[in-house]
């Protein structure tokens, strides 16, 4: 192909699959997973004292004073701040033909959310396995990342696709970054 011929376009998914319609709703599960997250935070850290819990009580403290929460050398629930963080930011950015004009900015929020996803599901299995009991908003934070997991699946699957087309076309894959 030369430099100035158009690279071919695979078929474009239907609807826009990088609409805000699509992608608002994720920066609002992002921004509500930040604030659950945030305030697990001030607790895990001691800036508050107590943490809300209508359902387990003390079964929040014992999750978030866990041997699992404190393995790394930031809180998890500071990890997942970031995360939600990332996320949010990665959705409100670009336009809405992004999973076609910036398909690894798509692939990227996509990893993100995959992340997301694996460590809901992980912090889910490792509550009663590691603790004995649970914690509401640990849990209601699980619940938000495996939404956004599949919220985010169609715009990264257009994405992908892309890519792998362009690939394919001979293309290399530097010239899908932009």
């Amino acid at each position: 192909m030369d430099a100035g011929q158009a690279a071919p376009l695979p078929p474009a998914p239907a609807p826009n699959p990088s609409r805000l319609r699509y992608r608002l709703p994720v920066a609002f599960l992002a921004l509500a997973g930040l604030t659950i997250a945030t305030y697990l935070t001030l607790f895990q850290y001691e800036v508050i004292s107590g943490v809300w819990d209508p359902f387990f009580g003390p079964g929040s403290e014992r999750v978030l004073t866990s041997s699992l929460s404190r393995a790394l050398p930031v809180r998890d629930s500071a990890l997942g701040a970031a995360a939600y963080l990332a996320e949010l930011v990665l959705e409100l950015s670009g336009g809405r033909r992004r999973w076609h004009e910036r398909p690894w900015l798509v692939l990227l929020t996509g990893a993100v959310a995959a992340a997301l996803g694996v460590a809901g599901v992980g912090l889910v299995i490792a509550q009663p396995v590691l603790t004995g009991t649970f914690c509401t908003l640990c849990l209601c934070s699980a619940a938000v990342s495996l939404m956004i997991a599949a919220l985010v699946r169609r715009e990264a699957t257009a994405a992908v696709r892309l890519v792998a087309f362009r690939f394919r076309a001979g293309q290399s894959l530097a010239s899908s970054i932009r």
